[in-house]
């Protein structure tokens, strides 16, 4: 069967969050698929759809995500619009999808990852040791909160919600000394003037997914499939398979803190990944390696393994 390219006219309406980091994903797959089929950008139309997690008052309420509603809470307006057929595909922040899907909806497009690196972000300071005990520091991410205070248990964690903009300013009015960032986000924003230091992977593993955009489409859209797998990055697919076959396995909730991170070299896929208390004051770890087509197959192996490691107890979600 044909191949019927949408036009100016007729557009593939391509579905997002309405934030600026969000919009800036969906313009760039946009490109992506104007390129591959060799359209004009107009053929595609961006439809900003505004989420339970955009809300202003949820945003300044500074809490953390587990206690609003989980990561849902920035893909259920979207996803219901793309099942109820006002927009053909959803562009996503990969570390916001849950792991498990609408079962009429598919997830299996990825577009080249970004930068993994969370970002260090302070005015005045380049790296976590250079904080004072007892120094406040914003975030609203279990994972990152768990993190620190496993480093550096002498410092003050206080929440700290809202997209990029937000954080920034919240930081220049002084409520913390410094937050944190995904590198991904300010380099597709081209925040080149923020103050950012890339943190090392050995030094705080990202969450699962970082730096992943995914596209969305229905699962019985054949014309959306066939044009999504002309933009498809297969090693983004095969990273994801293993990180998110390991959260997938631990807690695929927002509830533990959780970070993961696969890595290939040649035909061989690296696994890290770490569990931690909520209070930072144990993390369990693991590192494997595999043939890259066994990645998901290890994710869930290093999950089983982390899981016995922590024994009885040691997630709250689970006591």
């Amino acid at each position: 069967m044909k191949l019927t390219l949408p036009s100016p006219a007729s557009p593939l309406k391509i579905g997002t969050r309405g934030s600026p980091l969000a919009l800036a994903q969906a313009y760039e797959t946009r490109s992506r698929l104007a390129a591959a089929f060799g359209l004009p950008q107009d053929a595609f139309e961006i439809v900003p759809i505004t989420t339970t997690g955009d809300n202003k008052a949820l945003i300044a309420a500074d809490k953390p995500l587990k206690e609003l509603g989980g990561k849902g809470l920035f893909t259920k307006e979207v996803e219901e619009a793309l099942l109820a057929g006002s927009i053909d595909i959803a562009v996503h922040s990969m570390k916001d999808m849950p792991v498990l899907q609408p079962a009429a909806l598919a997830l299996d497009t990825y577009l080249p990852r970004e930068d993994v690196r969370d970002a260090f972000i302070s005015p005045s300071l380049t790296s976590l040791h250079d904080l004072a005990e007892g120094a406040v520091v914003g975030t609203s991410s279990l994972r990152r909160r768990a993190q620190l205070l496993n480093r550096r248990p002498g410092l003050k964690v206080v929440d700290f919600r809202g997209n990029v903009q937000t954080r920034l300013g919240k930081l220049a009015e002084g409520v913390a000394e410094c937050t944190f960032l995904a590198m991904a986000g300010l380099n597709r924003l081209a925040m080149d003037g923020v103050p950012a230091t890339p943190i090392e992977t050995n030094d705080m593993l990202p969450a699962v997914s970082q730096g992943a955009i995914g596209i969305e489409r229905r699962a019985d859209d054949s014309r959306a499939a066939e044009m999504l797998s002309a933009i498809h990055d297969s090693e983004t697919g095969q990273r994801l398979a293993a990180e998110r076959a390991f959260l997938a396995a631990l807690d695929g909730s927002c509830e533990t803190p959780i970070a993961g991170l696969a890595e290939l070299d040649g035909t061989t896929l690296r696994l890290r990944g770490e569990v931690l208390r909520l209070d930072g004051s144990e993390a369990i770890s693991g590192d494997q390696t595999c043939p890259v087509e066994d990645g998901a197959e290890l994710g869930r192996e290093m999950a089983a393994k982390l899981l016995k490691q922590a024994g009885p107890g040691f997630f709250d979600w689970r006591a």
